[in-house]
């Protein structure tokens, strides 16, 4: 039975909205502070990573038509995603290689990328970890949800970061390269990171994605030691 989600307190904060239709919950301490992301559209909504399993947010995932897709972009978002799946009935997303992670659970894998309709497409970034992932939105001139794979800097500058618990640096870099192999600056427009989102300073996302990517020196982040 699925243990009642932690009641709602004067400290807990509502998603707030940072594009149109898209909204971002407050860091999630079961996934180490990182950010989750909704996308309400008229077809089936998306949730992106594991938010804090509070009522305040399940209440809001229901008020806005419930969710269809749990998306996780890597090992580390899995938070409460049983719990979630059994409050919600949602189906659950996540790259082949991290699947074993959710035992006994019903998921949904991919191996390279898996088109979920015309306007998503989820692409296998990795480098963090194994199945890091990032989710594309068509919309809004396209949205890039990157997890981990991209986080700001303090500059609110997308970045690859390199830590002790990195997968595998040269291929998180590949990951970049082909990203901007896939896109363009038409096709690009923003990124909203899973983690570091305090470094953007109140805005909801990095804007001008592309361009911030292709300024990007990929031979010297390849050099770049891991940060501990």
């Amino acid at each position: 039975m699925c243990p009642l989600p932690q009641q709602p307190s004067h400290t807990v904060k509502p998603p707030r909205g940072v594009l149109d239709s898209i909204y971002a919950f407050p860091p999630n301490r079961d996934t180490l502070g990182g950010t989750s992301y909704f996308i309400v559209r008229k077809e089936s909504n998306i949730l992106i990573d594991c938010p804090a399993l509070e009522q305040t947010n399940l209440d809001f995932l229901r008020s806005h038509g419930g969710v269809r897709w749990l998306f996780l972009t890597h090992r580390g978002a899995i938070g409460k995603t049983a719990e979630l799946q059994e409050s919600l009935d949602c189906k659950v997303v996540i790259q082949e290689q991290e699947a074993y992670l959710l035992p006994g659970l019903t998921v949904t894998t991919f191996i390279q990328e898996l088109t979920l309709d015309s306007e998503i497409q989820i692409i296998w970034t990795p480098g963090h970890s194994p199945g890091s992932s990032c989710l594309y939105y068509s919309q809004l001139g396209g949205v890039l949800f990157s997890g981990r794979h991209l986080v700001p800097n303090q500059q609110g500058e997308p970045l690859p970061l390199r830590t002790a618990k990195t997968f595998h640096w040269p291929r998180q870099i590949n990951s970049i390269k082909y990203l901007l192999e896939r896109f363009t600056p038409e096709t690009l427009q923003y990124i909203c990171p899973g983690a570091n989102t305090g470094y953007l300073r109140g805005k909801g996302a990095i804007a001008q994605a592309y361009q911030h990517l292709a300024s990007l020196d990929l031979h010297a982040l390849r050099q770049m030691q891991a940060l501990f």
